[in-house]
């Protein structure tokens, strides 16, 4: 199936005036916000991953901000209890491994069944759930319907019948793309709330970034000098740059900038890690497995800039305000960094656009093909001039042009 050409609104760095006035694409009847606005214990779901989840900040503030006497509570995967804490404005957390999300582990229905028997006990009034366009909303939906929840809003491709009370139809893919933090800010926007700064959102505590500058300084960074934090880890195959030219990646940036490289990942990936320092002459400092969740983001925050494939820790940059080389794998548009100076590299591919977890091509060409120099040239551009948006991507790359693509989006040369 032929590829839909991207529509990115509001990616990358933005005005903020106007990605928190711009009106929603759809605004429900009066009768249906009034019935919204009386909501006083709310249910906010997002069942996938952390990158997803932190582009969902801005629509959860926006909640907040329209209903302050409300109590706020987020659904999400396991993790969710870890990042909790770390964004402003909710209550309270429940982690739920959906068993129609693809990282969930095998379970019985027993699991849903004591679910939706909590959630009947917590009595929430108004549900509003957060997927992306290729995701249905109708399994929590149903959780929702069955648990008692009276008001039920989200994105739908089908007509959803009693499992949704209110529903906006939804025009991805066939109409275009927007970027993911604008179609969940058009989700509440139909409720008429609006986000008055559309940031993503993640606020380390003093006392991780307290332990992160100890670190540092064990480590040796001098933090009045360049230094960057590379992370090659992904949760899909197909967004990881390969491990040679990560580790070219590293030696260059030594060699040219004079840039101490401190490597992060998960405790998974440590062997990657590892490996990509092993074939390195200088292969600076490892924190990768080492890190909790608050540590990572008070490290990030530190940071004078983040070298990362596209995952998770881009977006986890951009909510606390560091400058991101995005090594861009072109298997969905809607994910560029918002709201933070940023470089995103792509190569572009026959194939690209193919929203596929695991690359079926003989060469992974989108990745393989973006030079270890021209990732090195992007962070030092950031690091040396964060604030100034890099030319856009070329006619023929395959990316939309200029106000559709993220400011500081560049297509990589080949080699």
């Amino acid at each position: 199936m032929k590829a839909v050409a991207p529509l990115l609104t509001h990616a990358g760095t933005f005005d903020g005036a106007d990605a928190a006035s711009r009106p929603p694409a759809t605004l429900l009847a009066p009768p249906r916000r009034d019935a919204w606005a009386k909501a006083r214990n709310l249910l906010a779901i997002r069942l996938d991953n952390l990158g997803d989840l932190l582009m969902t900040t801005p629509a959860l503030q926006a909640i907040r901000a329209a209903l302050p006497g409300c109590r706020l509570t987020l659904m999400g995967a396991p993790f969710v209890q870890r990042l909790q804490p770390f964004i402003q404005g909710i209550d309270d957390s429940i982690a739920y491994a959906a068993p129609w999300m693809k990282a969930s582990p095998l379970q019985g229905a027993h699991a849903d069944l004591q679910t939706i028997a909590m959630l009947r006990a917590r009595r929430f009034d108004a549900a509003i759930i957060f997927t992306c366009y290729s995701q249905s909303p109708l399994p929590a939906a149903l959780l929702c319907h069955l648990a008692g929840i009276d008001l039920r809003l989200a994105h739908c491709h089908e007509n959803p019948y009693q499992l949704l009370t209110d529903w906006l139809p939804d025009p991805e893919p066939q109409q275009g793309l927007r970027h993911e933090v604008r179609r969940q800010l058009d989700l509440v926007g139909a409720l008429g709330w609006q986000s008055h700064d559309p940031r993503l959102s993640f606020s380390p505590d003093a006392s991780d970034k307290a332990a992160m500058r100890t670190r540092l300084a064990a480590l040796g960074i001098d933090p009045c000098k360049p230094w960057a934090v590379l992370h090659p880890g992904a949760s899909a195959a197909s967004r990881r740059y390969p491990a040679r030219q990560w580790a070219a990646v590293g030696e260059l940036l030594a060699q040219r900038a004079g840039c101490a490289v401190v490597w992060t990942g998960s405790a998974d990936e440590i062997t990657l890690v590892d490996a990509i320092r092993g074939a390195m002459h200088r292969p600076g400092h490892s924190l990768a497995g080492q890190l909790t969740l608050g540590q990572f983001g008070a490290l990030l925050a530190l940071a004078p800039v983040l070298v990362c494939n596209n995952s998770g820790p881009v977006h986890l940059a951009a909510a606390v305000g560091t400058p991101v080389v995005d090594l861009y794998a072109m298997t969905n548009p809607q994910h560029t960094p918002w709201g933070v100076a940023n470089r995103v590299l792509f190569h572009p591919a026959p194939c690209g656009f193919c929203y596929r977890s695991v690359c079926p091509q003989v060469r992974h060409i989108c990745m393989e093909q973006i030079a270890a120099q021209d990732v090195v040239a992007a962070a030092i551009d950031l690091l040396h001039d964060p604030a100034r948006p890099a030319s856009g991507p070329a006619p023929d790359s395959g990316l939309p042009q200029a106000d559709r693509i993220p400011r500081g989006g560049c297509r990589a040369s080949s080699g």
